[in-house]
């Protein structure tokens, strides 16, 4: 796309340039309008010009060379680690089976590792119509280069219309590597997702403008539609004990990967892990230093075990590791109770905790943002508050 400037017709009167918000254009030697880099071909100077001397260029749309009609097939990435599936596996697949029964396409879950067959069996159990199998000792360890190169080899020669990952460590490492390789889009930390049914186009909703609004992405062109999917976003399919389904073992010649995995370091394994727990008690900067999340550990320990959870502010300020992080830039979390304290509610926090079952808030700022989405709010010094019910549950 570009801007054509028919120099025949131009009479040098000024009002392009003048309209021109990026200064891009400007009268040459012969007293003829001339665009210069700065030009991002917006449109704005064709409306102003009296004679029609200036038009936009059409880029050439360039077709994407596949027939949307050849790929079928709703796909989930059934992330494992160690030998052990992730949570957001069967989540995906709970909103997969959704998806494939709107389209009238079965449900597949891809697993890739090394000696994991028997991961097979809850795949099933949890929706899939069919499990394709990459074992190969390439994929013994997560390394992104194989992982990507194997997904891309099974798309290569499935063709499913769309493909579901978790929005984890391991599927934002290697998932957007693999819509490169088979050129197509991904629409990342999707928190719905839905099908047109007139076009059979996967309608992909994430938050946008740091979660002021949401955007609805679709891929017309390519194939597969791509979306990674954060884990608590969905909740997972029940288990149906003994279903079955269709096991594919697909034999992959993968290269050697660059990168070898010589260990694997468990630095927070003493830690409970919020997008797993079901009572989370998390710290904001109302906390005021690191020193006091002892306290809100205290109050964790007197609900049997809760999880520690931090705002981005307690997280940027050294307070306490991102690994507690709830929020957009953190993890979203599910818990069937959410206690924020000293937690103002900014909108990329409430993006990552506004499911849960019961929010309680403690702020002594009555008109804390939090207080909007709280179940139980109250107004009052964290301080004073949190030893009280401490104090009330042990006893």
């Amino acid at each position: 796309m570009g801007l054509l400037i028919d120099r025949e017709k131009c009479i040098g009167c000024g009002a392009c340039a003048a309209q021109c918000p990026f200064g891009a254009l400007a009268l040459d030697a012969e007293g003829k309008a001339q665009a210069n880099e700065a030009c991002t071909a917006c449109g704005s100077c064709t409306e102003a010009c009296p004679v029609g001397a200036l038009k936009i260029e059409a880029a050439e749309k360039k077709s994407a060379g596949i027939d949307p009609t050849e790929w079928r097939g709703v796909w989930v990435y059934a992330e494992q680690r160690e030998g052990a599936l992730h949570g957001v596996s069967f989540e995906l697949l709970g909103e997969g089976r959704v998806l494939a029964e709107k389209l009238g396409v079965p449900l597949t879950a891809v697993l890739l590792g090394s000696g994991v067959e028997a991961l097979a069996a809850p795949l099933f159990e949890h929706g899939a119509d069919r499990v394709i199998l990459a074992d190969h000792p390439a994929l013994a360890a997560y390394t992104a280069e194989a992982y990507a190169e194997a997904l891309s080899a099974l798309v290569r020669k499935y063709k499913p219309e769309a493909l579901l990952a978790g929005a984890t460590t391991i599927g934002r490492g290697f998932v957007p590597r693999v819509a490169i390789e088979v050129r197509t889009g991904l629409t990342a930390d999707c928190t719905g997702l839905d099908i047109d049914p007139a076009t059979r186009r996967l309608l992909q909703t994430r938050p946008a403008f740091g979660g002021n609004i949401m955007a609805c992405i679709e891929c017309p062109d390519h194939r597969p539609q791509m979306a990674t999917v954060r884990p608590k976003v969905f909740k997972a399919a029940p288990a149906q004990p003994g279903r079955t389904g269709e096991l594919v073992r697909e034999t992959l010649d993968l290269k050697t990967p660059a990168v070898r995995v010589l260990e694997t370091v468990h630095a927070m394994e003493n830690e409970k892990n919020v997008a797993d727990a079901e009572i989370i008690v998390t710290g904001g900067r109302g906390l005021g230093k690191p020193e006091n999340f002892a306290l809100l550990r205290e109050l964790a320990d007197a609900l049997g075990g809760a999880a520690i959870g931090a705002s981005r502010a307690a997280v940027d300020a050294g307070w306490i590791s991102a690994f507690h992080q709830v929020g957009q830039t953190g993890k979203t979390v599910r818990p069937k109770v959410y206690i924020a304290c000293g937690v103002s509610g900014q909108i990329q926090h409430l993006v990552g905790m506004n499911s849960s079952d019961t929010i309680i808030a403690i702020n002594k700022d009555p008109d804390a943002p939090i207080f909007g989405v709280a179940d139980i709010g109250i107004v009052g010094d964290l301080f004073q508050v949190v030893p009280e019910i401490i104090r009330a549950l042990k006893a």
